[in-house]
């Protein structure tokens, strides 16, 4: 598993929280999952660190909400063609479902990209009562989970299911 990681911020970030973060998700992820099992040590994320600014321009284009959020998820649709069928959770009515995915030449099966606010991410952690590490590894595990194809936004059953990974990755990840 390679975590790209761009940090376009001044801040100072442990790489090595956001690499075991990752990796925990995926192993816990691809447990119920062959594609994502066979393919895990070819995937690749992309993590951008961005500032206000850059996250509400993210946030405006491509969500149409002028604000700042703390995670941005961006899927990689070539890997979601090739999960489609592997996955039930991905959207059955997607335009990708059931496509097969053809390999690319490096054999890396990029899942997607994961944009986290810092200053946001600082200001929950605050709020919240814990530190600004595990608001980061939060974040992250939230948005790779997300590639993966859990939902939340909707309520009900989905949102507990995420919620319930969630927690078992973050109480590997911050023992």
């Amino acid at each position: 598993m390679m975590l790209e990681i761009h940090n376009f911020t001044q801040n100072e970030i442990d790489e090595k929280l956001f690499q075991k973060a990752a990796e925990v998700a995926l192993e816990i992820v691809s447990k119920e999952n062959s594609a994502l099992r066979q393919a895990q040590g070819r995937i690749e994320i992309s993590l951008a660190i961005v500032g206000n600014g850059r996250m509400r321009r993210l946030n405006k284009m491509y969500r149409k909400k002028n604000r700042v959020t703390d995670v941005l998820s961006f899927g990689d649709k070539n890997i979601l063609k090739y999960l489609a069928k592997a996955f039930p959770r991905l959207k059955k009515n997607s335009p990708s479902a059931g496509e097969e995915f053809i390999e690319p030449p490096d054999g890396v099966k990029r899942l997607g990209e994961i944009v986290i606010c810092y200053p946001q991410a600082k200001k929950q952690a605050k709020r919240l009562n814990h530190s600004l590490e595990k608001e980061l590894a939060i974040l992250l595990v939230h948005g790779i989970l997300h590639l993966a194809g859990y939902e939340h936004e909707r309520g009900g059953k989905a949102e507990k299911e995420m919620r319930e990974v969630e927690e078992q990755i973050l109480a590997k990840i911050l023992r």
